[in-house]
């Protein structure tokens, strides 16, 4: 064991060295330093969502439509054939990009257990409310020992401002320089481009109906829950978002 060497009075002796005090190596420079002030959402390619579509920091538009599925294999040879005649024409058709975009989560049944759980409170009848209890637990436990899982299927449809074709060649250079700025700050020019990015949806909306799918936009609240529960999985399921109309957001 070391042992400092201490006088009668507990001083230290000479030759000994006093430690340094802990609170003034809490109060270092290195650790009084301000700490970052960026928050997680400067690190996401998304600027912001409005008027039912997504504004990336690049300045580039996009629209998501959400697409309904069918089952392939079981239809026949004709309609099979008929479904890829449908598919290569959607592709030959369109003159811009598109993504495709599949996401599996498990599914969530949490609001039809509770509303079990509400229509065995209202039972009379002891029998129906007995069977309505193993009924509750058989589905719970399905869903939990089988992880079901649920499937969503989107279309994402850009546009970006330098497909303008009225805009010459030293002005898109000047919009690349700053593409946020011509999308956050010019109110005019962001309505002309969402008109023309509507033009596009549209557009592939008619095409995916020839092909017997149905789809639908997505508007701004449900492109925030999307992102929503796309960056936050295990919080979207315990605490759903608040209508965006009931925040103060711009």
């Amino acid at each position: 064991m070391f042992s400092k060497n201490k006088d009668q009075k507990g001083n230290l002796a000479s030759g000994d060295k006093e430690p340094q005090n802990k609170k003034e190596n809490l109060h270092s420079p290195e650790l009084a330093k301000a700490k970052p002030k960026k928050s997680t959402q400067q690190f996401l390619d998304i600027m912001g969502v409005r008027d039912n579509t997504v504004v990336l920091r690049d300045g580039t538009l996009r629209a998501i439509l959400m697409v309904s599925s069918l089952n392939f294999s079981l239809k026949s040879v004709e309609e099979q054939n008929s479904v890829i005649y449908g598919y290569q024409n959607f592709l030959n058709s369109l003159d811009f990009p598109v993504q495709f975009v599949i996401q599996s989560r498990e599914l969530n049944i949490e609001s039809y257990l509770k509303s079990l759980e509400e229509l065995e409170k209202k039972q009379t009848n002891e029998l129906l409310r007995i069977q309505t209890i193993e009924y509750r637990e058989y589905v719970s436990n399905l869903v939990e020992w089988g992880k079901i899982m649920r499937k969503r299927f989107y279309v994402v449809i850009p546009y970006a401002f330098t497909e303008a074709r009225e805009l010459g060649v030293m002005a898109r250079i000047r919009n690349l320089l700053r593409p946020a700025e011509v999308i956050s700050q010019n109110e005019k020019q962001f309505q002309k481009y969402n008109s023309l990015l509507d033009q596009r949806v549209a557009r592939a909306e008619g095409l995916l109906n020839a092909m017997g799918l149905k789809s639908v936009r997505l508007n701004t609240q449900e492109l925030i829950e999307l992102f929503y529960n796309i960056y936050n999985p295990a919080t979207s399921k315990n605490q759903p978002m608040t209508d965006i109309k009931q925040l103060n957001v711009v």
